[in-house]
């Protein structure tokens, strides 16, 4: 059963991951599920289930940001820019979305699964 507490508070901790710590991306992924799992309290399913929908969920809408960030961007530099950068981001942000929800749903779902063992430990 998805707890939304525990995939809200991952799905923000995901945004701020992503946003701000691309270089460490990875790592605080690892830590955003296995906080996510943690939060979660529901054994290892339940913490895979929660930090994975937490990654997917993060991942769509750091996409959609991109997305709006890239068309703005684009339109800053003239009338056709807008609908270049939308155009160029909407086609390869489909293909990217897809591969990185698959990406960050296993990485976070692993942490995530671990995180909901420790907690049902105690």
């Amino acid at each position: 059963m998805t707890k939304w507490s525990a995939v809200f508070v991952g799905f923000i901790l995901a945004v701020i991951v992503k946003s701000f710590f691309a270089q460490y991306e990875f790592i605080g992924l690892l830590i955003v599920g296995f906080i996510t799992g943690y939060i979660a309290h529901d054994g290892a399913i339940g913490g895979l289930w929660n930090a994975a929908v937490a990654g997917a969920l993060g991942t769509i809408i750091s996409a959609i940001l991109f997305v709006l960030a890239t068309t703005l961007g684009g339109s800053l530099l003239g009338i056709f820019g807008g609908l270049t950068g939308f155009t160029l981001s909407g086609i390869a942000s489909v293909g990217i979305v897809l591969s990185y929800l698959i990406y960050y749903a296993i990485v976070m779902g692993i942490t995530g699964a671990l995180g909901g063992i420790v907690a049902s430990k105690k």
